[in-house]
Parts: C-alpha cells; structure tokens; sequence
C-alpha cells in the first residue's frame, strides 16, 4: 500500500511540477526515481498517463481522469494526516471568537480565559457584538449563540441549557395585575429586545403545543441588558436569558412570571463552518466550555 501511495503521489508531483526534473527539484527525490514510479503506475494499470517528449510533458484522456481522482485523494490524505497532528499537539495559534457583548462579558470572558491559562501558545481575537456575523466571510473560528441553530450551512455542538425567563417589576402587577397566561401579555406593556429569535412574536407552551404571541410596548431595544433595565423601571414585561434576570429575581425587583409556560430548548451552542476537518484549537475550546460550563452551570 506504501509503495502504491508513492507511485499515486510522484505522479501527480511530477504533472503539479510541469517535468520530472522540476518535480525532483521541488520534492528532494531523483528524477530517475519518481520516471520509475510513474512507469511501475502505468504498468500496473495498463494504460499510458502521460506523453513524455524532451520539451513537453501532456496527459492522456486516461491521465486526465486518473489525475483528477488521484490529486483529490491524496488531498484527503494530506488532511486527515495534518487533522490527526492537529489533534495530538497542544493547542496553538490564533483564535478567532464570536459571542453576544452581554453574555460575553458577563459569563463567556471568565471560561475563555480559564482555557487561555492552560493553553499559552493559543492567541485570541474576542468579538463581543450584538449583530448576526457571517463565520466564513469574517473569518471567525467559532461563535458562541444562545439560540436553535438555524443556518444549515453551519454545525453546532451544544454547550450547555439556557433558559429564558419571562419577569416584570411588582410596579407593574400591581398596574396591570400578573400575567397567568401567555394570552395576558396582549393586554401589558412588554420590552422587545430586537435581538431575539421572532422579536416582538414571544414563543410560549400551551396544553403541549407551541404558541406565539405578539407582543408591543413602549421600548424596542437591541440589547438583553437594556430589556433587562427597562424592565426593573416598570416599563414592561421582559423576555431575558435566565444569567441577565438572576440578579434581579434575587433582590425581588423583578418577578418570573408563566413559568409553566416557558418553553425548554434554548441553549448556549459552538457554532462553527462546515468543514471535514475541526483544528484542534477550536475542538480544544468547545471541549473546555463543555467542562466548564458544566461545573459552573448558568440558566
């Protein structure tokens, strides 16, 4: 099998090259040795790959072909080796990672730091924004969202659950009176936050099945935080990640409401391009996150 893969690769060095005696140059080997190579190939097959004259060097219609498949494979092979090196050596280089600014700075910062400590040839780029970021086009390793993944262009692993909560003041129960069904939300004031998977359209569960309610109110926000702020001024009901209402709900400036109708499902996910090949540095993060965000749960 060795011998064949060597007999496959001069073939394709030797037409890459333009020549056996370029191929030899670039490759380190004898010219002599790879013509063996390409002669033993074609005798195997019993087919000619190449025209061979003093100033030009062509494919036959079987070259072509054969070409064409051998290149691919051999690419393959190159990277499931450099994947496999990847793999067993330590983490290194730069890092380029996405996530929310208010989960970033709040929750992400401490674990991607942690993995920062225990791999120091690894460099990191952080882009905290608030704005959906196309992963091929900006060149980003992976990103962390809070959100189903909807781009099939993409895949995910899950890190860990996050759930939503729905919370409002006591300012505005005792206006309004508290909301026991998803239904009631029509009748109050309520926060949308732009950034949110349906935005105004509020995803809730009832008698087991799903339901949508559109929402309005007197604040329409890009960001989890200000909800949150407009939320603790009586404002409006709110729709907040459970990490931005924890501290609220604690010190009973805001109260979670419908939670038997909070639908489950939402979760914090790696999300990076669709490649045969995950590097190492990104397969070493998202197994990080994985540990610790189960030893540091949030919801």
């Amino acid at each position: 099998m060795t011998q064949d893969l060597a007999r496959i690769r001069a073939f394709v060095q030797v037409f890459d090259a333009g020549g056996f005696s370029a191929a030899a140059r670039q490759h380190g080997r004898s010219k002599a040795l790879l013509s063996k190579y390409v002669t033993d190939l074609e005798d195997y097959l019993g087919v000619r790959l190449m025209n061979r004259t003093t100033r030009k060097l062509s494919l036959t219609e079987a070259g072509e072909a054969y070409y064409r498949e051998a290149s691919q494979l051999l690419q393959q092979l190159d990277d499931l080796d450099a994947t496999i090196l990847d793999q067993t050596a330590a983490p290194r280089g730069l890092l380029r990672v996405s996530a929310p600014r208010n989960f970033g700075e709040l929750i992400l910062a401490p674990a991607i730091f942690d993995f920062l400590a225990r791999h120091p040839e690894v460099t990191l780029d952080l882009r905290l924004e608030d704005r959906f970021v196309d992963l091929v086009d900006e060149g980003i390793d992976v990103a962390l969202r809070i959100s189903a993944l909807a781009d099939s262009s993409l895949i995910a692993r899950k890190i860990a659950d996050m759930r939503h909560r729905c919370v409002v003041a006591p300012s505005l129960i005792e206006k309004y009176g508290r909301p026991e069904t998803p239904e009631d939300l029509r009748a109050i004031p309520c926060i949308v936050d732009t950034n949110l998977q349906g935005q105004a359209n509020w995803r809730f569960l009832a008698d087991g099945h799903t339901l949508s309610i559109h929402v309005s109110g007197p604040v329409r926000v890009n960001s989890p935080f200000s909800a949150r702020d407009a939320a603790l001024a009586g404002l409006g009901a709110a729709l907040l990640p459970g990490y931005l209402a924890d501290e609220g709900l604690a010190s009973g400036r805001l109260v979670s409401v419908l939670e038997d109708h909070m639908p489950a499902g939402s979760s914090l996910q790696a999300v990076y391009p669709h490649r045969r090949h995950l590097a190492g540095k990104v397969r070493a993060l998202i197994d990080h996150l994985v540990a610790w965000f189960a030893a540091h749960p949030y919801d």
